[in-house]
């Protein structure tokens, strides 16, 4: 797991680093997670690359979630006030684009590939919680719509560790490059952008 190079023309795309998200029980700290991400973040925008915060909630009726049969069936609950909040760490922008989901991918139902694609966007590189779920949906759905994906191993957990090792191992080496934050930082910091 390497990477070899990133797009000119990349953004940043974290999923779900939000109050009500960090604070469930993850494979991986999640305090470390977020950390990695707002190193990346602050990468990003220091070299005038788009970082994208997606975060998911729900109408007060839960109207707005799919509710498919072969879903794990959801409780009744009410979301915490914070819930869609991001983590503070992450240190939102004016300039960040925000973009709410309402299921697994930040693709689904969203305006996330119309950002990009008015930005020149060719390649995204990928974080978050969690790596079974939000990150590898959206990470197929990139793949599919022919963006050079990265995914940001160190930047992302999930609720079951073997869920996590699975994509990580198994399901993004068919999807995308893989490697850490700082090789990631290094790639960024050296100039080596493809152009798109």
């Amino acid at each position: 797991m390497t990477i070899t190079a990133l797009d000119s023309r990349t953004a940043l795309v974290l999923i779900d680093l939000q109050k009500g998200i960090v604070r469930l029980p993850t494979a991986h700290p999640a305090d470390a997670v977020v950390s990695k991400a707002a190193e990346l973040a602050a990468a990003f925008r220091k070299q005038g690359l788009p970082v994208v915060l997606v975060h998911v909630t729900f109408a007060a009726d839960g109207g707005d979630a799919l509710k498919p049969r072969a879903d794990h069936p959801r409780p009744p609950m009410t979301l915490p006030a914070d819930f869609a909040d991001f983590a503070e760490e992450l240190q939102l922008q004016d300039s960040d684009i925000v973009v709410t989901k309402h299921h697994w991918s930040a693709f689904y139902g969203t305006d996330l590939e119309l950002h990009l694609r008015r930005r020149g966007i060719t390649g995204i590189v990928l974080g978050g919680i969690s790596t079974s779920v939000g990150v590898e949906s959206t990470a197929r759905e990139a793949h599919d719509r022919a963006f050079n994906v990265t995914i940001a191993s160190d930047a992302l957990t999930d609720l079951h560790l073997p869920s996590h090792e699975h994509s990580l191992t198994q399901i993004f080496p068919r999807l995308a490059e893989v490697g850490t934050t700082e090789e990631i930082l290094a790639v960024l910091a050296a100039n080596h952008l493809q152009p798109a």
